[in-house]
């Protein structure tokens, strides 16, 4: 069981709290070459220091941009791979599922409907509002992007996956012995940060609810399933197909995008539909073509520690 890998007598709770701690500094130096890259900007070519975050995303070109940003996930996903293999004694596959190996038809499959419910949920809004939206294609930076993308965006979901639904999902069933309390707290914990990006200004904390219902659903997802597979391609299909098909001046970074939505942004049914009436959907479909069952044992239950540590 999933869940129940990370649960080892050596592994105690506050372990997970120096492996967050040291997959935090991975991050930060991954972040080195962006903060590199704005004071020679700012110090050498005598540009003005941004002052706030949004300043520092329009600092470089797009494509280039999105390089910078997405150089802390490698960081991190190779500070994972420390922390799971030297502090908790721990296989990386271990954090992955619960399966002999990577099943890549679920990401596969899990990526290709995502991207499906995406572009078609896009064409909905767009053919509603076409005015919203003017086309933004140039040729050469979009391929520019299409190449990047799908090489670090990848990088980018994969990591947050095996922090939230891997690392410390695992963690916080070491802490409580039981499986609602991993997977409220992982998903809590994955919405609250992205409580800082401009679209949570923009739109109000009503977002939140899109945020932390994605984590929940990420969650069902990955302990239904025992393996967080079709969270990974669900993810990677969010964050790549959003960022090729439409980008916006409030956006958390823009991107050379189709489409660019120049309405002003405001928190409506297109935030709570995801959650009630998308994600169900994707679970019925999960959970038939996986034959998924016992759903109360399986997102509730309790872990019988003295068990595993008998094996």
């Amino acid at each position: 069981m999933f869940l129940e890998q990370g649960i080892k007598p050596q592994n105690k709770f506050w372990l997970y709290l120096i492996g967050s701690v040291l997959i935090i500094i991975a991050s930060f130096i991954g972040q080195i070459p962006f903060s590199i890259a704005v004071f020679y900007r700012s110090f050498v070519k005598k540009e003005a220091f941004p002052s706030d975050n949004a300043a520092i995303m329009n600092m470089f070109e797009p494509n280039i941009t999105l390089f910078l940003i997405m150089i802390s996930f490698a960081f991190a996903l190779v500070g994972i791979y420390f922390v799971v293999k030297y502090l908790h004694r721990q296989t990386f596959l271990s954090v992955t599922t619960s399966r002999k190996k990577i099943d890549w038809k679920r990401i596969r499959f899990s990526f290709i409907l995502w991207s499906f419910f995406s572009v078609l949920s896009f064409l909905a809004v767009y053919f509603k509002s076409p005015e919203n939206f003017i086309w933004n294609f140039k040729p050469v930076p979009f391929l520019i992007l299409v190449v990047l993308g799908s090489i670090l965006i990848p990088i980018q979901t994969s990591t947050e996956e095996y922090v939230f639904r891997g690392y410390l999902m695992q963690g916080f069933a070491n802490l409580a012995h039981n499986k609602w309390f991993p997977l409220m707290m992982t998903s809590l914990i994955f919405g609250s940060m992205h409580v800082f990006n401009p679209e949570v200004a923009k739109m109000g904390y009503v977002i939140m609810v899109y945020y932390i219902g994605t984590g929940l659903f990420l969650g069902v997802i990955t302990l239904m399933d025992e393996g967080m597979e079709l969270a990974l391609g669900f993810h990677a299909a969010n964050n790549l197909i959003g960022a090729l098909l439409v980008t916006s001046d409030w956006s958390v970074f823009q991107t050379h995008s189709l489409f660019k939505d120049t309405s002003e942004p405001s928190a409506g049914l297109d935030v709570i539909l995801p959650v009630v009436v998308i994600y169900p959907v994707l679970l019925f479909i999960f959970s038939k073509k996986y034959k998924w069952n016992d759903w109360k044992e399986k997102l509730t239950g309790r872990i019988n520690v003295v068990e595993i540590s008998n094996q």
